[in-house]
């Protein structure tokens, strides 16, 4: 990016870095300029070069994975096509509720690891902390989990060759890509997002042509609607189909949509690396949720219209293209060549999300460390990289051959088991965080008409998803109630149990006090921003306006 490509709006001194003073700009030896350092991010010595079209790919891409692709079968299994549709549909506002909330602080106040330094600013620091580090240990542990389901898949095709040998490359090459600069995870995730996209649309075709008539099961329509039903009974009532029955089902998939939904919030990540973030945020959260809306609720409309929910390939379990019920549609219609192509998607699948793993989990780390909750070097950065950061984050991946032997892959499962319901507690805390940020703004009489970004139906859309979202957490382990499994017990609540010991621990030791709405800390990494012009080049091709339409 070249250094004409922001001007100042207003001539002002550089600001030194000090490495004990938190929220302050880092020297640079090459430009004495603010413009420069805002290039090169908030807070951070890190590059801004994402665009646009970056960040929704990236939102999209770290969304749509396995869980739409081989989870979206145990959700219909459970609740039924309709109880499925209704499910995904339902978390989406949901998800949509932290998505806008999010939206309106990152536009405003654009930083790396945006979330917690929000729950650390604008609420309590011990909440920031705790929230922070558990976030963290998610995407670092999800990167090994990621790395060893690569291996299963391989196997599909290789069922000779050890899972340890794929580990083992892609953890060199995924971890590699991560030390490059930003615009390359930004064009990388890009086109695996784009592939990801192409095989969603590509299914929904073909689940049109196939309803219609063209295999070998002749005209569906509902037909899987009527016989065995739009609603599965689960878990209670010895399996009759009552409406208890039906209603647990569906809460059931109500978790399991909340866990396909995540990696939204990526966007928010990546807010200190965009590029015009006042204009390209609010973009990227408007457009990219409802086309994963689009994506995840026709997706499963199709499903449940080929495949129905009584099928027992559809518990059968596995990690590769066998347990999709893309490829269980497929098979049903008589078509037999879409298992490999299946298998080599959740390949790029799997590598697009161990990918995002090591992006993401860095740069939580670079925003804890910018707040104090962790040691300062990992802020420190080469060529605009974050290379501490990513080297300790990335040293998680190799978990993975915990999974080659039996012995070692219990102890992995349990530590997996930590990042639980982590993305969930982070969406709570993105929306108790705007409600401390709606009333700073109110207490700074700073009228929320004057934001980048103004959430809709504030403030009781984020009272919405925030109240579903706890009543989510507290019971998205009801099964081991069903009957008492003390192992199911501690597997469904031990990130949440962490995530309350981080936090008492951090408030007892370091006993920092609420945040009143009139210390708050509003302006570290904004006012650059405020003073600051991004040029945005006007296209003038039919193709130009066109993806500029689209992105």
């Amino acid at each position: 990016m070249a250094d004409n490509a922001i001007h100042s709006a207003a001539s002002q001194p550089q600001k030194e870095f000090d490495v004990n003073e938190k929220h302050t700009w880092q020297s640079d030896a090459s430009s004495g300029s603010l413009d420069h350092a805002v290039e090169r991010g908030t807070t951070h010595q890190l590059s801004r070069q994402l665009k646009s079209r970056h960040l929704q790919m990236i939102a999209i891409g770290g969304t749509i994975g396995t869980g739409l692709f081989i989870g979206s079968g145990t959700a219909l299994a459970n609740a039924g096509p309709a109880g499925a549709l209704i499910a995904y549909a339902f978390v989406g506002t949901l998800v949509y509720s932290v998505m806008v909330s999010l939206g309106e602080m990152c536009a405003f106040l654009p930083v790396t690891g945006a979330f917690t330094a929000y729950a650390s600013r604008f609420v309590d620091p011990s909440l920031g902390f705790s929230m922070g580090w558990i976030y963290w240990w998610a995407w670092a542990s999800c990167y090994a989990l990621e790395l060893t389901a690569s291996g299963i898949i391989i196997q599909y095709w290789r069922p000779d060759l050890s899972q340890a040998i794929f580990i083992g490359c892609f953890w060199i090459v995924i971890t590699a890509l991560n030390f490059l600069p930003v615009r390359f995870y930004g064009e990388i995730e890009f086109y695996f997002a784009l592939i990801k996209v192409i095989t969603v649309l590509g299914f929904m075709i073909f689940a049109i042509c196939i309803d219609a008539g063209a295999g070998q099961q002749g005209y569906l329509g509902f037909e899987t609607w009527r016989n065995p039903g739009a609603f599965a009974p689960y878990l209670v009532d010895g399996g009759r189909s009552t409406s208890l029955a039906k209603f647990v089902g569906f809460w059931s998939v109500l978790i399991q949509a909340g866990f396909s939904y995540s990696g939204t919030e990526l966007v928010a990540v990546a807010a200190g690396e965009t590029y015009n973030p006042r204009k390209t945020i609010p973009s990227a959260i408007r457009k990219t949720f409802f086309r994963i809306i689009f994506f995840f609720v026709f997706t499963i409309f199709f499903i449940g219209l080929l495949v129905p929910y009584d099928n027992e390939q559809l518990r059968a379990g596995g990690d590769d293209a066998t347990a999709s019920p893309l490829v269980i549609a497929a098979k049903l219609a008589g078509v037999k060549t879409l298992p490999g192509l299946i298998n080599a998607v959740l390949l790029c699948t799997v590598l697009s999300a161990a990918n995002s793993n090591v992006y993401s989990a860095s740069r939580i780390l670079v925003g804890l460390a910018g707040e104090g909750f962790a040691p300062k070097f990992f802020q420190l950065t080469k060529g605009e990289v974050p290379v501490y950061a990513v080297g300790f984050t990335s040293l998680f991946g190799l978990l993975g051959f915990m999974n080659v032997s039996s012995a070692g892959s219990v102890a992995f499962n349990w530590l997996i088991q930590i990042s639980g319901v982590a993305g969930f507690i982070a969406w709570a805390c993105i929306l108790v965080s705007h409600l401390a940020f709606m009333k700073i703004l109110e207490n700074r009489d700073i009228s929320r008409d004057t934001l980048p970004y103004k959430a809709m139906l504030q403030p009781w859309f984020t009272y919405y998803g925030l109240f579903f979202w706890v009543l989510i957490i507290f019971t998205q382990g009801f099964t081991a109630f069903i009957p008492w499994d003390t192992s199911a017990f501690f597997i469904a609540y031990i990130s949440l149990i962490l995530f309350a010991v981080l936090y008492i621990g951090h408030k007892a030791i370091v006993r920092p006090r609420f945040v009143r709405p009139s210390e708050a800390d509003i302006d570290s990494g904004r006012k650059e921003i405020d003073e600051a012009v991004f040029e945005e080049p006007v296209p003038t091709t039919f193709f130009g306006k066109f993806w500029s339409w689209l992105s």
